[in-house]
């Protein structure tokens, strides 16, 4: 069993960063990927990233990428959501989620069995 608890969230102006941060609890957290991913009000949760349980490997949605990079440290049981060059449209609750398979890599959220309770990310024009 893994528990998740995201922070980092906050009100800034477009153009600027944030980094979220998603803390688990739990054993072996390196045998598991994790994703971020986002929902704004009234649409559906949609994939940001995911890294695999090692950190060597990463995948970003095209909305982000080049933007954003998600990274870890297994030794904090911490993975990390840096955001860059933020735009109004990032505006959501983010949430991060763990999956089993540590070389799964999905954007598919139903791959992953754990979800932490998200972080609010508003960004002004």
């Amino acid at each position: 069993q893994v528990q998740l608890v995201e922070s980092g969230g906050g009100l800034v102006q477009a153009g600027g960063s944030l980094r979220l941060s998603c803390a688990a609890s739990g054993r072996a957290f390196s045998s598991y990927a994790v994703g971020w991913f986002r929902q704004a009000p009234g649409k559906e949760r949609e994939f940001v990233s995911t890294i695999s349980g090692s950190g060597g490997t990463t995948y970003y949605a095209d909305s982000v990428k080049d933007r954003f990079t998600i990274f870890r440290d297994n030794a904090k049981n911490t993975v990390y959501l840096q955001m860059n060059s933020l735009k109004p449209e990032d505006t959501a609750v983010y949430h991060c989620a763990a999956d089993r398979d540590a070389l799964q890599l999905s954007s598919r959220r139903w791959h992953y069995e754990y979800w932490g309770q998200g972080t609010q990310v508003t960004v002004s024009s």
